[in-house]
């Protein structure tokens, strides 16, 4: 009777799909209600939770550290959007050029990156953005005259090291993506064009980049959610969660400190509600400015 249920064809679809249900109620569903209901309560580690209402959401809006966390998050992503799309996608079309010599060399360089430890590069690019005169960088503007910079002292230079971090480990990756994009667009395509006059940039601007739409889309949406939920690159690169002036610090890294460094884990579920909806209506804007929700016309 077992066996006549399992292998039943109308069964057998939901005992494949199974696996990934459990796996989505256990590890998202549960821990998403769970932090919802926390965001509501004043609960630390050996006390009992108290109610508390809107408590926590009331005290996010005049929270002005709160505040700076989402601005640095911000500007974060909308800079690593303006370097980690347009790039990877140019050296995706180089590198998957006929006239191309060495691709599989620079694939593997630009990848591998990827595959270095987060912990260990935050490290590396901390000691390279060093203030003393003797760190990478600053040997480097030596070399040209220029006086030495404390990168990691300042709004805008703590930016810079962050955003060469993020290119460095992330432009690889974004490249990839584009590279299987473009393995999709016949090649029939270009030599019709060509035939018809269309140049390099012509032929980039209306075959490659509309046809690149989906994978671009795809990119977009998790540089949005890489970007709002960075916190290890940081955290390793100002060498704790403590940036001056809070310069570094993130949605994540002060949901972190709410709830791991200060034990106020209630008004840490709080931050992290927040941040999900935040997530949610940026990528849900995105996808519905290039028409992912439109019905198409028969």
């Amino acid at each position: 009777m077992i066996k006549r249920f399992l292998y039943s064809q109308k069964v057998a679809p939901y005992v494949f799909v199974l696996p990934f249900i459990a796996v989505f109620l256990i590890f998202w569903v549960y821990p998403l209600a769970s932090s919802f209901s926390m965001s509501f309560q004043k609960l630390t580690l050996g006390q009992e939770a108290a109610w508390v209402g809107f408590d926590n959401y009331s005290k996010l809006i005049t929270d002005g550290v709160f505040f700076k966390a989402v601005t640095n998050s911000v500007i974060y992503m909308v800079l690593t959007l303006l370097i980690l799309i347009p790039f990877p996608m140019l050296f995706a079309v180089l590198i998957n050029s006929k006239f191309m010599w060495g691709r599989e060399f620079f694939k593997s360089s630009f990848f591998f990156p990827a595959l270095t430890s987060v912990v260990v590069a935050g490290t590396i690019f901390r000691l390279m953005f060093g203030e003393m005169d003797t760190s990478l960088i600053n040997s480097v503007l030596g070399f040209f005259g220029l006086d030495p910079v404390k990168f990691l002292k300042g709004q805008v230079t703590g930016y810079i090291a962050l955003l060469v971090l993020a290119t460095w480990r992330w432009t690889g990756v974004n490249m990839l993506y584009f590279l299987s994009g473009l393995k999709n667009i016949p090649d029939d395509y270009y030599e019709a064009a060509a035939i018809d006059g269309a140049s390099k940039v012509q032929q980039f601007t209306k075959i490659t980049m509309p046809l690149l739409k989906p994978t671009t889309i795809y990119v977009l949406t998790i540089s949005i959610y890489a970007g709002l939920a960075m916190f290890i690159e940081s955290m390793m690169l100002w060498n704790g969660n403590n940036s001056p002036k809070n310069i570094g610090l993130t949605i994540v890294g002060y949901l972190y400190r709410q709830g791991i460094e200060k034990n106020n884990l209630g008004y840490a579920a709080a931050v992290g509600i927040v941040l999900l909806a935040v997530t949610m209506i940026i990528n849900l804007t995105q996808l519905a400015f290039s028409g992912l929700f439109k019905k198409e016309e028969n």
